[in-house]
């Protein structure tokens, strides 16, 4: 099986699957024989430049608004090493072992374009410390995502590179870097001539983070979807908003895809359609197609911008061993991370969107007068309780707390280095606003998850001989034991839940 073989990264060919793979599954990696020819050539390149008397940015001057001082070919080393050491600037707490296992994957994939002139042993170097579980301790925030993730990328090649400083988890232990490295026997390595900036010029934590939330979101919009359809079906709602020749009207990829969705799930209910001379149900059931079918048709989107992302070379020189002339290093600006920050900031935009239609879904289960004559709160008649009222309240802060994150962080940009960098990206803050978002929408489709199984329980328990429909009676089997279990604490069920999903078990189970 190709998920058996190691991924091979080749700076052309890398995915999302393959991306999430390395980062959560543990799938090894290896450097295609095909990659290294290249970037065999643009370090020949280098380090033939290092000694020219003309001035190349990066690899004889100094960085950033400092590009004016020349630098003597014999510190080239000490110019590397210094930078990833000054920019190990990072705060907060440490990213997810999965996100900085994406990182360095993206980063030894950019790479491995050979168009930025680094040692091959440091693509080498970040392979072997995935397939040992070497993982960089990588603080969370200090980025602007301009010159790409400066201080993340930093921390990680802290651990790459010889010397005292920079942490690591391995088989468990946080440990420094240097005694990481020995207990996995991957030697560090003497940087030279540019091999600062190429570890460190690149949007490889902002894409680390948007490309598991991508992947995170798509398997989310497809639980939103299976709670839309067990509340739908709670609610006694008409399907005739689902109906194919409607969406052909105004077609929506995903409007489209969500409608049929929806007609499977139901598919075959008693309930559904069963109030005599109902017109037409309130928005949050009958707009479901299209809100939610418009958070797929985001997620589409920010999955194609991302895939680009991920084969991208993001450095600055590049070295384009190609083109004509004796200076093949150019200067541009590819490791700016707006094309990265613009997307995470839509993709939180429309997770949010299906969190606030799952929880007004929630919120007309739980009201008397809006659930079609289910119970006030979902409370059982047999005991004094108070029902749903509670979860729904959670999902009610939670959808606040969305809209708290919704700003977004690509219109904001402060200048840093000297001026230099006068338009900054602001893509990290984006991205992990993403990725605290879809964390958020999971908890409260888990809410509606567990009060439309309670509320379709009481269907059945008033009604023995109803037929639930084809996709809904599943989920109603997978959930309603923990949905009428009274001996555990609302909590406790809500994160039984949300893990469930967040290991696309839902989606599994479904399929």
């Amino acid at each position: 099986m190709a998920g058996d073989l190691p991924l091979a990264i080749d700076g052309a060919s890398l995915d999302i699957p393959g991306l999430v793979a390395v980062a959560r599954e543990g799938r090894r990696a290896q450097v295609a024989e095909g990659a290294r020819a290249g970037m065999e050539r643009s370090r020949a390149w280098v380090e033939a430049a290092a000694a020219s008397p003309d001035p190349i940015y990066g690899v004889n001057t100094g960085f950033g608004s400092l590009a004016r001082v020349r630098i003597d070919p014999a510190l080239s080393s000490k110019l590397s090493s210094n930078l990833v050491r000054s920019h190990a600037a990072g705060v907060g707490e440490p990213l997810g072992e999965d996100v900085v296992r994406a990182m360095m994957l993206l980063r030894a994939n950019a790479l491995a374009r050979g168009a930025s002139g680094c040692q091959p042993a440091i693509v080498d170097t970040l392979v072997a410390m995935l397939n040992a579980g070497v993982t960089p301790v990588v603080p969370s925030q200090g980025s602007c995502g301009s010159s790409g993730d400066l201080a993340p990328l930093s921390h990680l090649g802290l651990v790459i590179m010889e010397g005292p400083a920079g942490e690591a988890w391995f088989r468990g232990e946080r440990l420094r870097a240097g005694d990481a490295m020995l207990r996995a026997e991957i030697p560090r390595l003497t940087l030279g001539a540019k091999d600062g900036l190429a570890i460190t010029n690149g949007a490889q934590a902002t894409t680390a983070l948007l490309a598991l939330a991508v992947h995170d979101a798509t398997v989310l919009v497809h639980d939103a979807e299976v709670a839309a359809a067990l509340s739908i079906e709670a609610l006694l709602g008409a399907t005739r908003a689902f109906h194919p020749s409607v969406h052909a009207q105004r077609p929506y990829a995903g409007a489209i895809a969500c409608a049929a969705h929806l007609r499977e799930l139901l598919a075959g209910s008693t309930l559904t359609d069963s109030v005599p001379g109902k017109v037409q149900d309130a928005y949050s059931l009958r707009c479901t197609p299209t809100v939610l079918g418009a958070v797929r048709d985001a997620i589409t989107h920010v999955a194609a911008q991302v895939q680009i992302e991920l084969n991208a070379t993001t450095d600055n020189p590049l070295v384009l061993v190609d083109e004509d002339g004796p200076n093949k290093a150019f200067g541009a600006g590819l490791f700016h991370g707006e094309p990265m920050g613009l997307c995470a900031d839509y993709l939180r935009t429309a997770v949010g969107e299906l969190a606030s239609i799952s929880e007004r879904r929630l919120y007309r289960l739980t009201t008397g007068n809006l659930s079609a004559r289910l119970p006030p709160a979902l409370a059982s008649k047999d005991r004094p309780e108070l029902g749903w009222l509670l979860p729904q309240t959670t999902a009610a802060a939670l959808v606040s707390e969305i809209k708290s994150l919704g700003w977004p962080a690509s219109l904001d940009s402060i200048p840093t280095c000297e001026d230099q960098e006068d338009h900054v990206a602001m893509s990290t803050t984006a991205a992990r606003r993403s990725a605290e978002v879809l964390q958020c929408a999971r908890h409260v489709v888990a809410i509606e998850i567990l009060g439309a199984v309670q509320a379709l329980a009481m269907r059945r328990d008033e009604q023995p001989d109803v037929r639930l429909g084809a996709g809904t009676r599943i989920a109603v089997e997978l959930f309603e034991a923990t949905a009428r279990d009274r001996t555990t604490t609302p909590a406790e069920a809500i994160a039984e839940i949300e893990g469930f999903l967040s290991r696309g078990a839902l989606q599994q189970a479904m399929a």
